[in-house]
């Protein structure tokens, strides 16, 4: 509550928190001692104010929401008499956790005095002139652990509010003193989540939604839900203070593996699991279009893991979770990434003539994971910045799946030593992946091969929807001295041996423009010769789909040339037709092509793989919304495939936009080949500014196309 009434009474309060009701014991008095001449009537939080001036109105003006290192206000109305300078005195209280104390920082004493130079302080000073209405400014300390805290004033009056990280603050480890950025990694409720493959990088969009109703709540319940704070809440809370230690309990916490975690990861293929119902019991983790949805279903399931999510899905919750609690975040996506199990830094695969992985290391055609920003005071100096965060299930780190913080520059300096897990995100941009094919004997032949693990990082652009390549934060130029210097601090002597080279013939695979799902196009093997000597050898040519992850399913076309002649060029094409590839695909849309050629004359093995993503319809969305006006978005979106689609059903969301739920809109009759599907979706926007709507549409056929539109909220 903001405003206190002035009748003295002792009362249970009703406030309302997130999804539910809960009941606080709060006793307040109208009379509250200053000294022996004041008595308190009433107190304001000034809620509106304080909200605002921290920059955290966004969730909701019934409560006080603050940030660390900057002062908030509270207006004392005082029954009778004034305050008095150097006579009256103030003892404040403030207190957090279940176990507040001085050891672990979770407990403050201090009186009000004219100010204080100790950012690591609290503070508290009385800002208006003597009178019967005194305006006290309360400062919490730079470094106090965030969550819930109690404000007791001169031992009777207690004031409840919520305490943030504050990257607006230079004393605070997560200052960023760039407001675009602050804008854009702490203030946007949406963005742009990068998928796709190498070649073809499409952008997701997402609603963060972290001011959205409630979330800020169940934010908090992830930190109490972690099992460091079952096992010693009073060392939990303390551990607050600190983003690094935040970071690395989201990085747990948003997944739920070996604790009552946020998100269920499932991967079919990878899990080897039936392609009938493979998300059955949940959603396929390609249906959600923001966290709020995800973080609300957790909370209200009393902590049950919400079914399902892949990477792009934990890295949007962590994001969500950590610009919610003040930490500068943005989810990065790698590109050929690789998944080190033996920390060897090496990636083997031994495949067969069709493209089939035999091998246990895996490398995914993307990975997503966050970077948070914050200073790094256990590590160097040039060490503070961008911290990597997985939250992705992958590895166990000191006993717990989690991945994270570790410092970006670190993992570029080839620094394997720092904490925590430099060694792993090391690996997955700058593993060496070899490649073996496994003959008819048996054995295995190293094969000639060009594909390089880490490449297009990417993130979205500060203040527009453009990708930001960040490869170079990550990684130095191929082939320097620095990228060397940093082979050799890593160890990672595959790294710095000279790969064969081919000798004279080349392998490329080509493919089309437009490879419009439903529809049948060309890819094109290039073999090219630069001797003078023509050659024979055999081409293998395969077309297989496959999930984002690298596993292979089924065979879309396949070419063997045993007896193929090479001069310059030879050009071999192979049809990808719609009716082979329209029941293997998965979700992913990914169909990868592997080419093999063997020089009959010198026994020379080339391989190169190449994955494809085909291209969904686009979605069209028609609408200007206005602040607290009901209007219609007109979204169509035309069947490109030579079946009819049913079962069609399209869904909206969007920070500020929906009321922080999904609108869904379904299709009663099908929609044949060419038609468009289209619907007219209500909704009301409650704050201006600009605002994305997310789209998704799902069909029997045409399964989870997105889209977006960027929209100027006008009051």
């Amino acid at each position: 509550m903001c405003l206190h009434p002035e009748t003295p009474t002792k009362h249970h309060i009703n406030v309302v928190f997130g999804h539910g009701l809960f009941l606080l014991p709060r006793t307040y008095s109208s009379t509250i001692t200053l000294d022996d001449s004041l008595d308190i009537a009433t107190w304001d939080l000034e809620c509106e104010f304080n909200n605002t001036d921290h920059r955290t109105e966004l969730n909701g003006m019934d409560r006080l929401i603050v940030r660390r290192g900057q002062p908030f206000s509270i207006k004392l109305k005082l029954r009778y008499g004034e305050y008095q300078a150097g006579l009256s005195s103030l003892t404040c209280i403030a207190e957090t956790g279940p176990s507040p104390s001085d050891q672990y920082g979770t407990r403050a004493v201090f009186d009000v005095a004219a100010g204080s130079d100790n950012p690591s302080a609290w503070s508290a000073t009385v800002t208006s002139p003597p009178g019967n209405v005194v305006a006290l400014s309360i400062c919490p300390a730079a470094d106090a652990p965030i969550g819930r805290w109690t404000l007791t004033l001169g031992g009777s009056c207690r004031i409840d509010f919520i305490l943030l990280f504050n990257p607006w603050c230079s004393g605070d480890s997560v200052y960023m003193d760039n407001e675009e950025y602050l804008k854009e990694y702490v203030l946007s409720q949406d963005g742009i989540i990068y998928r796709g493959t190498l070649e073809q990088i499409l952008p997701f969009p997402w609603n963060f939604g972290q001011f959205e109703y409630g979330i800020l709540d169940v934010c908090l319940k992830i930190l109490d839900t972690n099992p460091k704070y079952l096992r010693n809440p009073g060392k939990d809370c303390s551990g607050r203070r600190n983003p690094i230690y935040v970071s690395r309990v989201l990085s747990a916490m948003v997944n739920c593996n070996g604790d009552a975690g946020v998100v269920l990861g499932r991967w079919p293929a990878l899990d080897k699991l039936s392609s009938d119902n493979p998300y059955e019991g949940g959603e396929s983790p390609m249906s959600w279009k923001g966290s709020v949805d995800i973080l609300l279903n957790w909370d209200s399931s009393s902590c049950s893991p919400v079914r399902y999510g892949q990477c792009w899905v934990f890295a949007a919750v962590a994001c969500s979770v950590s610009r919610a609690l003040g930490i500068p975040c943005r989810v990065v996506t790698n590109y050929i990434s690789a998944h080190d199990t033996n920390r060897n830094l090496l990636i083997e695969y031994f495949y067969d003539e069709n493209g089939r992985n035999h091998g246990r290391d895996m490398i995914w055609t993307f990975h997503c994971w966050v970077e948070n920003w914050m200073t790094r005071p256990d590590l160097k100096p040039e060490y503070d910045g961008w911290q990597v965060v997985d939250p992705t299930p992958q590895e166990k780190s000191e006993g717990v799946y989690c991945c994270g913080p570790v410092s970006v520059k670190a993992v570029k300096e080839g620094e394997l030593a720092t904490k925590y897990d430099a060694p792993f995100v090391f690996a997955e941009v700058n593993a060496d992946k070899v490649d073996y094919i496994r003959q008819a004997d048996g054995s295995n032949k190293k094969m000639t091969s060009f594909t390089g693990v880490g490449q297009k990082i990417s993130t979205k652009s500060v203040g527009n929807d453009r990708r930001e390549d960040i490869t170079h934060l990550y990684k130095y130029p191929e082939g320097s001295e620095e990228e060397r210097e940093t082979f050799r601090k890593a160890d990672h002597l595959n790294k710095l041996l000279h790969r064969q080279e081919s000798q004279g013939l080349k392998l490329a695979i080509e493919v089309a423009a437009e490879k419009r799902k439903g529809c049948d196009f060309d890819v094109i093997a290039v073999a090219s010769n630069s001797t003078t000597s023509e050659k024979k050898c055999r081409l293998l040519f395969s077309s297989m789909a496959v999930s984002y992850t690298g596993v292979v399913k089924d065979n879309c076309g396949f070419k063997d040339l045993l007896n193929s002649v090479c001069s310059l060029e030879r050009r071999v094409p192979l049809r990808l037709n719609y009716s082979k590839y329209c029941d293997a695909l998965t979700e992913d849309n990914l169909i990868r092509l592997a080419a093999l050629l063997v020089d009959y004359s010198t026994k020379e093995t080339i391989f190169t793989l190449r994955d494809i993503v085909l291209d969904n319809p686009e979605i069209k969305i028609l609408g200007e919304p206005k602040q607290n006006r009901k209007l219609a978005a007109e979204i169509t979106v035309q069947n490109p495939l030579p079946v009819p689609l049913s079962n069609c059903c399209f869904s909206i969301e969007g920070a500020n936009l929906t009321g922080g739920k999904t609108i869904k809109e379904r299709l009663e009759s099908t929609v044949e080949p060419g038609e468009d599907a289209k619907v007219k979706i209500y909704f009301k926007p409650n704050h201006s500014g600009l605002r994305k709507l997310v789209v998704d549409f799902n069909s029997s056929k045409l399964c989870h196309v997105k889209g977006y539109k960027n929209v100027i909220i006008g009051k």
